[in-house]
């Protein structure tokens, strides 16, 4: 017979055991998977609008609302954030002009100072799950790539975000960020190698997908810079915890079975470390690829960046090394800081290929979007360092 002390012991378990595996079995069906995946529906825009920038600290038309059209019939919400830099000397006609939704971008003062510009640059921004264009940090960091910078931002919401139509998919989140930079290079006219595409988090994915597309085309960028990232959604999800506390397959992750059979039941698999494989690989003028995680990310651990570099840089180098030799041949290529942080940097000159890894002491998962480090990503990718010193 158990002892009486055993009997409120199960019962303490049983609840939080059962809400798991019911969890684990809801996230097996498409639909709720998706909306654990994406949490597209989880938003403030119940009490932000969207429509009016100026509430997270813009200037009047600083930033354009409008709407992009993807190839498959969906509606994009999109912000385009010009930088202080470019406002400053266009105050009084930005000023001048309607604030809040532009129903025709092109007419605006804005979309006039990105599209004449032909130095201008242009950040392809594609934030991570859940929320909206203005939730949570994004828009601070905006505000960080154009606050001190020359650089423009185009950030969109995908498909069932905020106020965009459509029901999220990995298939659809890509077509969302081809129609963001097909937006740009050919509605802006803004051309692929004065384009910087950037995620964080989910976003680093879509990032992935959208360099990939291009690629296959022929099309290279000033740079591809991935914050927060993950190799594939399967592994991530043996590791990852939502929220950076409530885990969803670590607890299996001890019986590989198990751990293999719901990871089966993954519909989008999110697969970046093939993607930037293929990415390298077909790179033929050149890429500036940049990874940088936190080193305190709850969410997404870092090895996953780690990961990341390990399937770019090997097919950078053409040889398939294994877990021991690749350490090594990683650490003759790494500068090691002495907060156990560090910068791994491989350079290719045929074709022009430079893969950079870099771990950062703090920022989390979110805040590390507002570090310079991010900044000095994009400065670099615009080859800004080269000419600076020149």
């Amino acid at each position: 017979m158990a002892p009486r002390w055993s009997i409120p012991l199960v019962a303490g378990l049983a609840a939080p055991v059962g809400l798991y595996i019911s969890f684990l079995l809801l996230g097996s069906i498409p639909l709720f998977q998706r909306h654990f995946l994406y949490a597209h529906k989880l938003n403030t825009l119940f009490w932000h609008d969207i429509n009016k920038p100026e509430y997270w600290g813009f200037a009047r038309n600083q930033v354009t609302p409008f709407s992009i059209q993807t190839a498959d019939g969906e509606t994009l919400y999109a912000w385009h954030v010009l930088p202080l830099r470019a406002y400053l000397k266009n105050e009084d006609k930005l000023q001048a002009q309607p604030a809040g939704f532009a129903e025709d971008v092109t007419s605006t003062e804005s979309f006039r100072m990105l599209r004449e510009d032909p130095d201008a640059r242009l950040v392809v921004y594609f934030h991570g799950n859940a929320g909206h264009i203005a939730q949570a940090i994004r828009p601070d960091s905006y505000h960080t790539l154009t606050d001190t910078s020359s650089h423009h931002v185009l950030a969109i919401d995908y498909r069932g975000f905020g106020k965009s139509t459509g029901i999220p998919s990995e298939a659809g989140l890509i077509n969302d960020g081809v129609a963001a930079v097909d937006w740009a290079v050919n509605v802006a006219k803004v051309p692929s190698s004065q384009i910087v595409i950037m995620g964080q988090s989910l976003g680093t994915a879509v990032t992935a997908g959208v360099a990939e597309h291009f690629a296959m085309q022929g099309v290279e960028f000033a740079g591809v810079i991935m914050i927060a990232s993950f190799s594939n959604l399967p592994t991530l999800l043996s590791r990852y915890s939502a929220a950076g506390y409530i885990p969803v397959l670590s607890p299996v992750r001890t019986i590989p079975p198990l751990l293999r059979f719901f990871q089966g039941f993954v519909v989008d698999k999110w697969k970046s470390d093939d993607r930037l494989a293929t990415l390298v690989n077909l790179a033929r003028h050149g890429l500036r690829l940049t990874l940088i995680h936190a080193k305190n990310d709850a969410e997404i651990p870092c090895s996953e960046s780690d990961a990341l570099f390990r399937s770019a840089a090997g097919s950078a180098i053409g040889t398939d090394l294994d877990d021991e030799d690749f350490a090594k041949w990683k650490e003759e290529r790494t500068v090691l800081r002495d907060d156990g942080t560090f910068v791994a940097l491989v350079e290719s000159s045929q074709p022009d290929i430079v893969i950079r890894e870099e771990l950062v002491p703090y920022g989390g998962h979110n805040d590390v979007m507002l570090s310079s480090p991010v900044a000095l990503a994009v400065m670099r990718s615009f080859g800004l360092d080269s000419k600076e010193s020149s």
